[in-house]
């Protein structure tokens, strides 16, 4: 592609799903959490539709499976023990996607700005970035915290870019709060089919849909075509 074409745009990303494959430690954080109540070990792939609607969804569906009533008190205490639990090791078994840190090395060396918009807490999201290696492809790591509203509210885009839509945006996610974010700031998305909504990406109307993380370069340039308008 003309890497021409990505020079100060800005292309913010959302993190689990997208980035990283973040479902092994969360869903391990998970299994320890629940297992003093005697539950079983949920299986990752059964709670990867889950995790992006947060850790007390997980939990609910964890206890809601084994058919074991949780009280709201209980609830929040299982809850602060995994987030306790998965702050102290957030890397144990993540990994970058396939292609992650290539690509947004190309990207950042065209002259792309990148930053992260993620529903994830952003106290979490920047460690486990450093971690895999990743932190240094971005001018802003913000998360649901570290914003007035987060997604679906295009404020949580507008606050990872650092500008209102002086320049062109462009929100690279895996779900429907990526999608409706995008949309109400009026700028285009793109989603990996390979991520965590428990819905297909196909029925959000995205501008471009990939199955792999290598095919961004590719994609942008058919979104920034000059005949592209949004």
């Amino acid at each position: 592609m003309h890497d021409s074409i990505l020079k100060n745009i800005s292309i913010t990303f959302d993190l689990d799903g997208t980035l990283v494959d973040t479902a092994p430690d969360l869903v391990r954080v998970l299994n320890e959490v629940i297992a003093p109540d005697g539950l079983k070990p949920v299986a990752v792939d059964d709670a990867r539709s889950l995790i992006g609607f947060g850790s007390m969804a997980m939990i609910r569906q964890a206890y809601d499976n084994a058919g074991r009533d949780l009280a709201e008190d209980h609830a929040k205490s299982v809850q602060q023990k995994f987030l306790n639990l998965y702050a102290q090791d957030l890397t144990q078994v993540s990994t970058a996607y396939p292609g992650v840190p290539e690509v947004l090395a190309q990207l950042k060396r065209a002259g792309a700005r990148l930053s992260v918009c993620t529903n994830k807490p952003g106290a979490m999201a920047r460690p486990l970035l450093e971690q895999l290696g990743l932190s240094h492809f971005f001018d802003r790591i913000i998360g649901s915290e570290d914003t007035a509203a987060h997604k679906p509210s295009p404020e949580h885009i507008f606050t990872a870019v650092g500008h209102r839509g002086s320049g062109q945006i462009i929100m690279i996610g895996d779900g429907a709060p990526d999608v409706y974010a995008a949309r109400a700031a009026k700028v285009p998305v793109v989603l990996m089919s390979y991520g965590y909504s428990p819905i297909s990406v196909h029925t959000f109307g995205a501008d471009a849909i990939l199955r792999s993380f290598r095919d961004l370069p590719s994609a942008l340039k058919g979104i920034l075509a000059p005949s592209k308008k949004y």
